[in-house]
């Protein structure tokens, strides 16, 4: 099969500077775009982080919430992208909603979110999945599929009839964002592209070339 020829046009939309000063506001438009046309997984995001063996690294994990201080995802702090983060924590966060033909790419500082938070998010979750939190000690190298079963069943077992509390190592990550780009797909590859660009408070807006 040949893949350099699969191409397509993007015809669905355009981006203007003057579509809204406010970059939250507008991801917030986008995204709720994104949800009303029944895109899939309209919250996924791809998380980048400088690995703790010098590599870049990227996973895709939930948006959770988001408002004017940054975009807040979950996860465990033990885990590869934790300790990256706590070693480096300048992050990439990159949106894709090819039916729409856009992409939000966001440069920010990541910092963990105050426990409250992560403790209302976790009390949120189906019990399965908090249960599941305290099965996966995330990254870690596991035996064997039957390991995490054996494990799930186990703590079944053990939190029955009790709600699962949150483990210290799980929480949520705010990230702050210093740079918001979106990306609107255009004919000819001339995209459309604008970045906005925080200075003291102050978000500057640029065009970039495609």
């Amino acid at each position: 099969m040949k893949i350099d020829s699969i191409r397509q046009e993007y015809k669905f939309s355009e981006l203007s500077e003057k579509i809204n000063t406010n970059p939250i506001k507008l991801f917030k438009k986008w995204l709720n775009e994104a949800i009303e046309s029944e895109v899939a997984y309209p919250t996924a995001m791809s998380v980048s982080t400088f690995g703790t063996d010098g590599f870049p690294q990227s996973r895709i994990v939930l948006l959770k919430f988001f408002d004017k201080h940054g975009f807040v995802f979950f996860t465990h702090y033990n885990s590869e992208k934790g300790r990256s983060i706590y070693k480096n924590p300048a992050v990439g966060l990159h949106f894709f909603w090819p039916e729409l033909e856009r992409q939000v790419r966001i440069s920010g500082i990541a910092e963990k979110t105050k426990t409250e938070v992560s403790e209302k998010y976790f009390l949120s979750r189906p019990e399965s999945s908090q249960i599941g939190t305290w099965v996966s000690e995330q990254s870690k190298e596991i035996p064997s599929r039957k390991f995490l079963d054996n494990r799930f069943i186990e703590l079944s077992k053990q939190f029955k009839n009790q709600v699962p509390p949150k483990p210290e190592s799980w929480g949520g990550y705010l990230i702050k964002p210093e740079k918001i780009e979106f990306w609107q797909g255009r004919e000819n590859r001339l995209h459309d592209r604008i970045l906005f660009e925080k200075h003291d408070k102050i978000w500057e807006i640029k065009r970039l070339a495609p």
